[in-house]
């Protein structure tokens, strides 16, 4: 699968974005409005964020703002897409060049330990990401993402796995990208202390099961 489109759109729900921006100004001026849409998330949450508001922030006019964004849920879609692609590339960056199954575990662990501390320590990624979850089109922009993590995930660690597991680890893979989004989810919707225990007690049940598959 290609890495996400800033414009995903699915037969039941809208497009990211109505327009896409092809001259530098255009981009520039998108750019402006997210930041600005970041920043009052950062200030209110984004249920009281209003699109007059961005503008505003972002010193376009309102018809701009709509040119490119059609309702607030496009700009919150954009902003959780930014934030897969933030993801995939630290996935990447965490998982290269593995050579034992000792390493494989401590630096998946040590991915799953920033994954959860991005959402701890960033309130607009926490906040864009619990308003969309109700979205289909990033709904299922999450399974592809998931899917497509989980296929760097397998083929970063497949040299270590005997190679009549590869189809079992692939499915694994793609499962743990998915379970793992789904276990910060639920971290982050308690109390501090219980999000913190429950991200320990997954990371140990990754740490158990993982090494089913590795070899060397």
């Amino acid at each position: 699968m290609a890495k996400p489109s800033s414009a995903p759109q699915t037969s039941d729900a809208k497009p990211v974005t109505r327009r896409e921006p092809t001259q530098e100004r255009a981009k520039a001026r998108v750019e402006r409005i997210l930041a600005s849409a970041s920043e009052l998330i950062a200030e209110t949450g984004s249920d009281t964020v209003r699109m007059t508001e961005v503008a505003a922030r972002a010193g376009v006019p309102i018809g701009s703002l709509y040119q490119y964004f059609p309702d607030k849920g496009a700009i919150l879609r954009l902003l959780a897409v930014r934030f897969m692609e933030r993801v995939r590339a630290s996935l990447a960056e965490g998982l290269k060049d593995i050579a034992t199954a000792d390493e494989a575990l401590a630096r998946i662990d040590a991915i799953l330990e920033a994954y959860y501390a991005t959402f701890i320590n960033e309130p607009v990624v926490r906040d864009v990401w619990s308003g969309t979850q109700s979205d289909k089109a990033l709904q299922a922009l999450d399974i592809e993402d998931s899917r497509e993590n989980g296929r760097l995930v397998a083929a970063s660690l497949k040299h270590l796995v005997p190679e009549a597991d590869h189809a079992r680890f692939d499915a694994a893979c793609f499962l743990l990208m998915q379970i793992s989004g789904a276990a910060v989810r639920l971290a982050i919707a308690v109390e501090r202390a219980e999000g913190d225990q429950l991200m320990v007690e997954f990371r140990r049940v990754v740490k158990t099961e993982l090494p089913h598959f590795l070899t060397a």
